[in-house]
Parts: structure tokens; sequence; C-alpha cells
């Protein structure tokens, strides 16, 4: 039986042909939208009740299985289409004309099978994601036992070159995903520098430990118990911190912490209670009000000091080193500090660590961490070896350097502008 000059089965195989390829495409399409959808914005859609968003979500669980079995099926319907063309074409124009039916079937599989499901896929990921899903499930499912069979050969096959492959192990973690998706979307200027700043601060407090934004011992504000009462409560109310420690002998050997307002409330108590004021005052004992100190090692990650604070309703704790000798102390506010900037409040000196200049140098503190830093100006310097930049110039100078030295590393121009005892207090930095 023939039509149009053409018997049955030529037409049967053109049919089967353009079938594959609307496969082949929705293959193609349906990988591409289940990589590229935000499992994010699926999973809020699921939340609100989508089955459609539920159901990709599961099959995008295991990526691995998920594109095998897209693949698997995506190189049959091809390998299948580009056979039959061939034998369509041997069988109309002759042995002569396999090339021509490589270049035509290549051309349909590029643009109808390739190129136009992908980009639709793209343009509308997640619509196209949840479509799909409820058919690329039933073929994840059908295939699931050659998927197998298939891993564990790719798995072989790699084991005898030497590479091991984890399954468990995400390709890329959800972490580095939205740092990744902050840092291009503030290039793009989508997102703004202070609202990047905040969510990496945020994301960085597991990496991050408590020796890294520490107040210095040597910065420390302290009081000896074997001042006066009066002494004590000069220092304390002329002081900008409301807690300061207390040490005994010697400032290794904090005995206790104490609260202004704590000092205040009893110094009071105490002159209102008798008429001998002098007299109360000097059998006052410092320690009766003052809290226990809190310490913590210096190598606590800062969320899980953060937690630590809420969980016992307090903000300031003492830094000890590995020895139990004191290191510094950290407090609930340098923690958000990392999140949310600097916080300053009516005691805070109007100094600023950082001050930039006209020709393109900034004057910075040494205390200043590398980290701060690099946020602050879009810098890379490296904090591997140094937290602070004083401790950056010193690793890399090897000495202790003088007002004045001139250095030069990492693209950068490092000059010593005040030095007191051995610190390096304030440097001028440009950029070469």
């Amino acid at each position: 039986m023939e039509y149009f000059g053409f018997e049955l089965n030529f037409w049967i195989t053109v049919f089967s042909i353009f079938v594959l390829l609307i496969l082949s495409g929705f293959f193609s399409g349906s990988e591409t939208a289940l990589t590229a959808a935000s499992r994010s914005k699926l999973q809020a859609k699921a939340d609100k009740g989508s089955a459609g968003a539920a159901r990709a979500l599961k099959v995008t669980n295991d990526r691995e299985r998920l594109i095998g079995s897209v693949l698997l099926g995506n190189n049959f319907v091809n390998i299948l289409a580009t056979a039959l063309i061939t034998a369509l074409f041997t069988k109309v124009f002759g042995e002569n004309s396999v090339v021509i039916a490589t270049l035509v079937m290549t051309f349909l599989i590029l643009v109808f099978a390739e190129v136009l499901p992908k980009t639709y896929a793209i343009t509308n990921a997640e619509s196209a994601a949840i479509k799909a899903s409820r058919v690329i499930s039933i073929i994840v499912f059908l295939f699931a036992p050659i998927v197998g069979f298939v891993r564990l050969l790719v798995r072989g096959v790699l084991w005898l070159f030497g590479i091991v492959t984890d399954p468990d192990t995400n390709v890329l973690a959800v972490k580095d995903e939205i740092a990744g998706a902050l840092t291009l979307g503030h290039k793009e200027g989508i997102v703004e520098k202070e609202d990047r700043d905040r969510i990496l601060g945020a994301l960085d407090l597991a990496d991050r430990t408590v020796e890294e934004i520490m107040l210095h011992r040597s910065e420390i504000e302290m009081i000896d118990i074997s001042l006066s009462a009066d002494e004590i409560l000069t220092k304390c109310l002329a002081s900008s911190h409301t807690r300061l420690p207390l040490y005994s002998e010697n400032p290794e050997n904090i005995v206790g912490v104490i609260h202004a307002k704590d000092l205040a409330r009893a110094t009071v108590k105490l002159i209102r209670s008798t008429k001998k004021k002098t007299e109360a005052l000097s059998h006052f004992n410092v320690l009766d009000v003052a809290m226990e100190p809190y310490f913590v090692p210096e190598t606590t990650p800062l969320d899980d000091q953060m937690r630590q604070f809420l969980k016992r309703h307090t903000h300031f704790a003492l830094v000890v080193d590995e020895y139990g000798a004191l290191q510094g102390l950290i407090t609930l506010e340098d923690i958000l500090e990392e999140i949310v900037g600097e916080i300053t409040d009516e005691f805070d000196t109007d100094d600023s660590a950082l001050t930039a200049a006209h020709d393109g140098h900034i004057i910075v503190d040494g205390g200043v961490t590398i980290r701060d830093l690099n946020r602050a100006q879009e810098w890379n310097l490296p904090n591997e070896e140094a937290n602070t930049l004083a401790g950056l110039v010193i690793h890399e100078a090897q000495m202790i350097p003088s007002e004045g030295q001139v250095f030069v590393f990492y693209g950068f121009r490092f000059e010593v502008v005040a030095r007191k005892e051995n610190r390096i207090k304030r440097l001028k930095i440009s950029r070469l």
C-alpha cells in the first residue's frame, strides 16, 4: 500500500523518528529543568501544597540517579532515531546517503531536541521541573536497576585508576551555593554590599573561632580587688564598660566580674543603711556582689559561643588558651558585630579604625582583623597565618618593624605609621 508515492513502512518510520525527537527533547529539557530549578523555590511551593513541587524535590534528591536515568533514555532515543533515519535515507537515496542522514539528524537533534527544550527549561526552570517530574519519576523507577548497574561499573572503573567516589558527598554545599549566589548578585548590582556582608557574616560563624575576634588581654580594663571600695567604685564609674574583670595579685588570676550597676546598687544600699558612711565602705567586699567568671576556650566556634551566651543568659566571657592562661575577652556584641557591622553607643569613641585618604591609601589600626578589612575594601588579603593586619605584617617581615618601615607583599604597600613597644598600632596601606 502506497501513500503519496511511498509505502506505509516509510511513513511509519518518519512518524517514529518524529516521536523519538519529541522524546529526546523531553529528556533534554527535563534534565536541564530539574538540575537548574532552585530547590528553595520548589520547597516554598511544596510548603504551599504543590504536589508537583514536592515530587520534583524528591526526584532531585539523588541527582546521580536522576541524571543517569535521563541520559539513558535520551541516548537510547537519539541512537534509535539516528539508526532509523540512516536506514530510511539508504533505502530512498542509496548507500551513499549515510553522510546526509548524519548531517540531517545532527541538525534535528541540535535544534529540536537540545537547544529548543533546554532554552525553555532554563527560562522556566521551576514550572518545567514540576511538569516533568511525574513522568521522570516513573522513568527513574523503571530504569533504577540499569542505572544502579552503571553506577557500580563506573565506580569500579574509577577505582582501578585510584579514584574513590563518595556517593553521599554533595557536589555543591548549600552554604557555598548561597555564598556564591550572593557574591555574583553583588557583582551584578542586584545585592547590596551591606546585605551581602550580613548574610555572609552569619554563614561564617561556624568557621570562625573566638580567638579571631576577641579583645586581647593587653587591652582589657581590670580592677585589683585589693583596692579600696571607693577606688573600685571610682574606676567603675570612669570606665566606658559596664562589666569589668576583677583580679587578685596578678592580672592572670581573674576571681570575678563586677557589673557597674550591681556595684553602685550595693554601695548605695550600704551607705544608706549606716550613719558612718566612710567606715561602711571600708568593710565593703567587692567579691560579695561580683559574678563568677565565665571562661571559654579560644578555639570555640562563634556560633557555638553565641548559643552558650543565649543559654546562660549572659554576654561576657573570658578567653583562655589550652594551658588555661588568659588570652582576652569576648562579648555577645562582638559576635553580633560580625553579622551587622560595628555597633556603637554614646560611650564609644569617634576614632575610626579605618580612614580612607583621597590618594587611594588607607590608615588602619594594626589590630583590625584581615577579614574585616577584606570585607570593607573588597580586598583578598590572606588570613591563614594571622588574624590581624599587624600579625600579617610581622609574619611576612619575619621581624617586629620600626616606624616608617615599608613592606610590599600580596600586591599591597604596607607602611608602619605608629608603633608602641612591640605592637604595631597604625598602618598605611595602599594597593599597587
